[in-house]
């Protein structure tokens, strides 16, 4: 019999990561593992080739790092390859983060590239394992992590903010932080959130919106119009991105 190192339960990391793991065959455990130093590696030799232009809305994010306030940072599933490329600017800047990445075995690669940039991961969704989930986010919250999310994630429909996300900060009492990106030139995988990959030495723009604070007055089925307000804050970020790189009609159908 194979000997097991012993796996903490209480951990919120092990307790999804395990999960997964148990779901994932052995063929993909060798395409994962094998894989990732590659993965990674062109990840990182894609970010280096692109262009970034100035951060619109740089000063609600520098508000947030310099008094380090908890937050809840949120882009679209579409945007992930640039905007936690953008998210690890923050890490750098000894600011606590948590990335909410999907339970399934696709998340074993995001999970790695976070953990090799020194953030703290929860596998589950906004939407997904109920209870479970928003505990584990709960905890991350009160140790001073804030939670990132891909708010469409992680199956969509795209584009359409999960109020999950909201009941989440609204609970901790902590802000939302909507971020969008656009890139003059990229691929877009033929998937439900035609997930953009910018091409090499493409111009790349983020923006940061103002912070969103739902009151812990707010009552559960209240809830809805804030969903749609911070949904149409992030769809307005992503079309100012396109018009600072003179693309106006974007990618957004």
């Amino acid at each position: 019999m194979n000997e097991q190192k012993p796996v903490d339960f209480d951990s919120v990391e092990s307790r999804r990561s395990t999960a997964s793991m148990r779901r994932m065959t052995l063929s993909r455990r060798v395409y994962y593992f094998l894989g990732l130093p590659l993965l990674r590696f062109i990840n990182w030799a894609l970010l280096k080739t692109y262009r970034y232009q100035p951060v619109i809305g740089k000063e609600h994010a520098d508000a947030l790092l310099s008094s380090n306030t908890v937050s809840a940072p949120c882009y679209w599933h579409q945007h992930h390859v640039v905007c936690s490329a953008y998210m690890r600017t923050w890490l750098r800047r000894n600011y606590k983060l948590c990335f909410l990445i999907s339970g399934s075995v696709d998340g074993e690669v995001p999970e790695r590239i976070a953990r090799s940039w020194g953030a703290e991961v929860i596998r589950g969704s906004a939407n997904q394992s109920g209870a479970l989930a928003l505990r584990d986010q709960q905890q991350m919250l009160r140790k001073g992590y804030s939670i990132v999310t891909t708010a469409d994630g992680p199956r969509g429909p795209k584009y359409e903010f999960k109020s999950g996300t909201v009941l989440m900060a609204r609970i901790a009492g902590v802000p939302m932080v909507p971020v969008a990106c656009a890139a003059d030139r990229a691929w877009y995988l033929n998937r439900w959130d035609d997930f953009m990959i910018p091409k090499p030495f493409a111009r790349v723009v983020v923006a940061v919106g103002e912070p969103y604070l739902v009151s812990r007055d707010v009552k559960i089925d209240e809830i809805e119009p804030h969903r749609l307000n911070i949904q149409r804050r992030v769809m307005s970020l992503m079309e100012q991105c396109e018009q600072a790189l003179g693309n106006p009609q974007g990618h957004s159908t």
